[in-house]
């Protein structure tokens, strides 16, 4: 009998997400708490940040548990496998895509306020309570983002992936609080201390100018998916293994049609049979679709290949 997966186990996607979920919620409650006793709004956007990206990490153990539940196990209602003959692989794209969405939307939120506060001669705040909530948050940033890499190394999610870099991104805000943290504590009680009000909302303008671009490249590979932009290095695959196939066993061309939604190879392939080609039988035509299916490779549960053998080329357009 097969022993249940732990809730927060790290060989597993889903248990990656869950311990991810688990972490981002208490640091999430411990920088709103902080920012409002210290004064801070750099941390209390660190809170908001990571509560945002909590709540788009549940969405994704959501969209990961539809996907391995249609493709692997049999635990959907039969009347949500008809509603979804196709799957649920069109969720992952539209799920990374709102979530790297709402991620530049904080930051450029966050930067506007920052640059407000800056015209408005920034704010002052306990630099003592930011200091502790700073070093506190980047050792657990650190630590969550070091143990994700390792596990998607065997994993290979895209998911996971994106997880790391919003955890990369949260250390990044947080070390450059801890900086700024630092020294105005330093300049307190010194001919420097003018700049304490300043040191908050300047942080902020800073660390949302380098993260605001960092979402971008998960977005336009979304949004490439979701519109089913053909991915060259697959298509030229395919082309390869079609044309062999074509020149093999005789046949007059091939149509292919190649897309990438999420984690999903979606692939249709028709091939146009002679007019005088010889008689085959139903198993003859099978065995030329597991030889095609072989060569294609990557054949798995998140693999949509379908072959189509027509003496019509107007099927296949």
């Amino acid at each position: 009998m097969t022993a249940k997966p732990r809730f927060f186990d790290l060989s597993d996607e889903r248990g990656v997400l869950r311990t991810s979920i688990a972490v981002t919620l208490v640091i999430s409650s411990l920088g709103i708490g902080f920012g409002l006793i210290s004064g801070s709004f750099s941390i209390v956007f660190d809170g908001v940040y990571s509560l945002v990206d909590a709540s788009m990490s549940l969405l994704s153990l959501i969209v990961v548990n539809l996907i391995t539940a249609h493709t692997v196990s049999k635990n959907l209602s039969r009347k949500v496998r008809e509603r979804f003959s196709m799957g649920f692989w069109h969720l992952e794209p539209m799920v990374l895509g709102l979530n790297g969405t709402l991620l530049i939307g904080v930051a450029v939120y966050a930067l506007v306020n920052a640059l407000s506060s800056l015209l408005e001669g920034g704010r002052d705040l306990e630099f003592g309570w930011a200091v502790v909530y700073a070093v506190i948050t980047l050792i657990a940033c650190a630590a969550v983002a070091i143990v994700e890499v390792r596990a998607n190394r065997k994993i290979g999610s895209e998911f996971v992936r994106l997880d790391v870099k919003a955890w990369v991104m949260s250390a990044g805000i947080t070390a450059a609080l801890l900086m700024a943290f630092c020294l105005g504590y330093a300049v307190q009680d010194t001919k420097w201390q003018w700049i304490s009000p300043y040191i908050d909302p300047a942080v902020l303008a800073f660390v949302c100018l380098l993260i605001i671009p960092l979402p971008i490249s998960t977005v336009r590979q979304a949004l490439a998916d979701m519109f089913l932009v053909t991915p060259a290095d697959l298509k030229a695959h395919i082309d390869t293994v079609a044309r062999a196939f074509v020149e093999k066993h005789g046949l007059d061309s091939y149509r292919a049609y190649v897309a990438r939604v999420g984690r999903s190879k979606e692939i249709e392939l028709y091939f146009i049979v002679p007019a005088d080609a010889p008689a085959r039988t139903i198993g003859e035509w099978d065995a030329l679709r597991v030889e095609i299916g072989d060569a294609v490779g990557g054949e798995g549960p998140d693999r949509w290949l379908t072959i189509v053998f027509t003496g019509d080329p107007e099927w296949a357009e």
